[in-house]
């Protein structure tokens, strides 16, 4: 199990290795909008500090993760550190 922290909100998640960070996000009641859910139209986008800007519907969890949403993106989406 991994824990992950969305910020400003400080919310923790405990997730599965391998869980699509997305499922994770509306775990903690962080909203992030889908189009595809393949990772091709980026409507899921996400800044993470640890990989940069991320498609949360095709990014899993990995074995150890510091994630939180520690602002909005320029849409208004969480952004995952």
């Amino acid at each position: 199990m991994v824990n992950v922290r969305f910020l400003p909100d400080n919310i923790v998640v405990t997730a599965e290795p391998g869980e699509p960070l997305l499922k994770v996000a509306r775990r903690a009641g962080q909203s992030i909008p889908t189009g595809c859910l393949r990772g091709s139209c980026h409507a899921c986008v996400v800044e993470s500090d640890c990989w940069g800007t991320i498609c949360a519907c095709i990014t899993a969890v990995p074995i150890m993760i510091f994630a939180s949403n520690s602002g909005m993106t320029r849409r208004g989406e969480p952004r995952i550190r």
